[in-house]
């Protein structure tokens, strides 16, 4: 059996289950229609495609409900941002990138337009990155200023991070701004949202619009910078792609805002869609965002396989009744977990595919067209082409061009400097498939693919066996030399009764390939996950190095 068809053997073990399920589910729901792809309301800034929502949606409109309950209008949001950014403004240099250090929340929103307002270029630091990766991201974008805030900072318990931090960068808490805010930066924010020609000059489209940080593990971390056109056209793409409705939608955001998912996605696109968005300032909080996510009727959860899944444990039943999908992204939704939430309570999980390289959304499933085991179809006005690489069979290295691609990358080797995509094209790195129905199957990471023997295996295909044995734990396969095979693969779970040859016995009875079958498994009390919800893999290579190290 080739190898990339073993990644469809473990994918479509519930396929058929889910179709029919689905099927069943959408003639019993009321589908909101996705909008019409409108290429021309994208060629705007992000803070002006803001200020244009409120005119729509009204100023009075509850745009967020922050993590401690507080309703946050439209008019309350663009208030903030202009007071502050005009106080801001006084601290800045011209054209200067200034960082914010913020967890999800209304404070971290309104931080955000501000510094848009000032004119300035926000970038979203990973405040779980460390000391080390956020020095070499700030070299990246030669950022020397981050906004933060006490009160963060002390119910965080980074005071160790700031200090470690504090001489490389001045830290502008937003407490000391509002309290030292002039008549001016009063006027700016009473005025501002009436008359924002005043206060706020238009930034090109064309011109960078938020600087991200890749998350290191395969190397330092590159700035990827957004242009506004990238932000404003990708949010358009998704309100084309998948339908939201003003009057009885709300986003339940539980993901940072350093990561392109939440910002774009969970932040940006329900601001410029008047969807309610309903922020929570960690996603490590299994039993109160259920709590939440009942008490707020939220009805769009944004969540990873990995979150989504604790979440459904934990929550008593009803809890999440009012959530009519899932919207997942950043890894693969196990055929496992799809079914526990669908059973438990009855909720589609729409996977997605993205790259914060693409602001960051590539292709999701829909409701009206759902294929569980892919990432659905492409967005609008996105183009691809598959790169053959040398020993995989099926399918090739995903290359993909679009409004919404970056405009390139920042490194620490030339600070500040942006090295533009080759014609535009970002190489994913991700061995793909399409379909005939033009959807996209992940096949694995052309890193995380071994060399056995001289074959290639894929280590998803480890971890999905894995997960159809021990589907409530959870698994990561790395490679590691092998003097007489090329590589050889290590399991990493939290299955206390895992072992070699159970998943021998799995592969035999499924026709799954003994190469597929890790040399080595070994117990671990958790599998280390970023900030993001992604599997750190660059601490479970460096986990199985040591757990293989000759004694």
């Amino acid at each position: 059996m080739k190898t990339l068809e073993l990644i469809t053997e473990c994918d479509t073990l519930l396929q058929t289950f889910n179709q029919v399920t689905h099927n069943q589910i959408m003639t019993e729901t009321t589908i909101p229609a996705p909008l019409p792809w409108r290429a021309n309301r994208a060629k705007t800034d992000i803070f002006s495609a803001i200020i244009r929502a409120s005119k729509q949606f009204g100023g009075k409109t509850v745009a967020i409900v922050d993590g401690d309950g507080t309703e946050v209008d439209y008019k309350t949001v663009l208030r903030g941002s202009f007071a502050l950014g005009s106080a801001l403004g006084k601290k800045f240099q011209k054209n200067e990138t200034v960082g914010i250090m913020l967890p999800t929340g209304a404070g971290a929103v309104i931080a955000f337009c501000a510094v848009l307002a000032s004119g300035r270029l926000p970038a979203m630091l990973n405040f779980t990155a460390g000391s080390a990766n956020i020095k070499s991201a700030m070299k990246a974008a030669k950022i020397t200023k981050i906004v933060t805030a006490h009160k963060f900072v002390e119910l965080g318990g980074l005071e160790p991070l700031i200090a470690e931090l504090e001489d490389a960068a001045e830290f502008i808490y937003l407490e000391d701004v509002r309290e030292g805010l002039g008549l001016m930066d009063k006027v700016a924010g009473g005025l501002g949202p009436m008359l924002p020609g005043l206060f706020h000059r238009k930034q090109s489209y064309k011109k960078p619009g938020v600087v991200l940080f890749t998350s290191g593990t395969e190397g330092e971390p590159k700035g990827v910078v957004l242009s506004h056109h990238n932000i404003v056209a990708n949010v358009e793409q998704v309100r084309s792609h998948i339908g939201l409705d003003p009057k009885s939608d709300s986003v339940f955001n539980p993901l940072p805002t350093f990561h392109c998912f939440g910002l774009t996605v969970g932040a940006i696109l329900p601001l410029m869609a008047g969807v309610r968005a309903v922020f929570h300032p960690s996603p490590l909080q299994p039993r109160e965002i259920a709590g939440r996510i009942e008490s707020t009727g939220s009805t769009i959860l944004l969540a990873t396989d990995t979150f989504i899944g604790q979440y459904a444990r934990v929550a008593k039943d009803g809890a999440l009744d009012s959530v009519r999908l899932a919207v997942c992204g950043a890894e693969r939704v196990r055929d496992e977990t799809r079914a526990f939430v669908r059973k438990k309570f009855n909720i589609e999980i729409l996977e997605g595919y993205g790259a914060t390289e693409a602001s960051p959304v590539v292709a999701a499933n829909q409701m009206e067209f759902n294929k569980p085991g892919t990432v659905g179809r492409l967005m609008a006005d996105m183009e691809f082409e598959l790169v053959p690489v040398e020993g995989i069979e099926e399918g090739g290295k995903l290359r993909i061009r679009g409004p919404n691609i970056m405009m390139g990358y920042m490194r620490s080797s030339a600070p500040g400097v942006i090295e533009p995509p080759q014609d535009g094209w970002h190489d994913t790195g991700d061995i793909c498939v399409v379909d005939d129905d033009d959807c996209i199957r992940i096949m694995g990471r052309v890193k995380r693919f071994a060399k056995i023997g001289g074959e290639m295996v894929s280590l998803a295909v480890v971890e999905n066996c894995a997960s159809a044995i021990w589907p409530d734990d959870m698994h990561a396969a790395a490679a590691i030399p092998d003097p007489r095979k090329g590589e050889q693969v290590v399991l990493l779970t939290t299955a206390k009764d895992a072992d070699r040859s159970a998943l021998l016995a799995w592969c035999q009875s499924h026709g799954v390939s003994e190469l597929s079958v890790p040399r080595k498994v070994f117990h671990v009390d958790e599998v280390p996950v970023l900030g993001t919800g992604k599997t750190d893999y660059g601490a479970v290579s460096k986990k199985v190095l040591e757990l293989t190290e000759p004694a």
